[in-house]
């Protein structure tokens, strides 16, 4: 939360603002489903959006890489910018 709230605040130095954001979170264990809709409401509070315009899933890697052995995680995560 920590790195988001320091973007959040580099992009608003330049006037940007997120819309939205959809994220992917790739890890074999521990099972996140319990644990999304507060991760996307700590997302929604930091970045000032509604939560709606929040989404987050999971996925697993199949067994394959470092994710895949349980050795990591990974997330990918896309978002909409808006200029104020």
């Amino acid at each position: 939360m920590l790195l988001l709230k320091h973007v959040r605040d580099l992009l608003a130095e330049r006037r940007l603002f997120v819309s939205n954001v959809d994220a992917t979170v790739l890890l074999e264990r521990p099972k996140i489903a319990p644990y999304i809709d507060q991760m996307r409401s700590n997302i929604a509070i930091v970045l000032n959006v509604s939560l709606d315009r929040v989404s987050i899933k999971a996925t697993t890697s199949e067994g394959m890489g470092f994710v895949g052995v349980g050795e990591g995680a990974t997330a990918h995560a896309i978002t909409m910018l808006v200029q104020r």
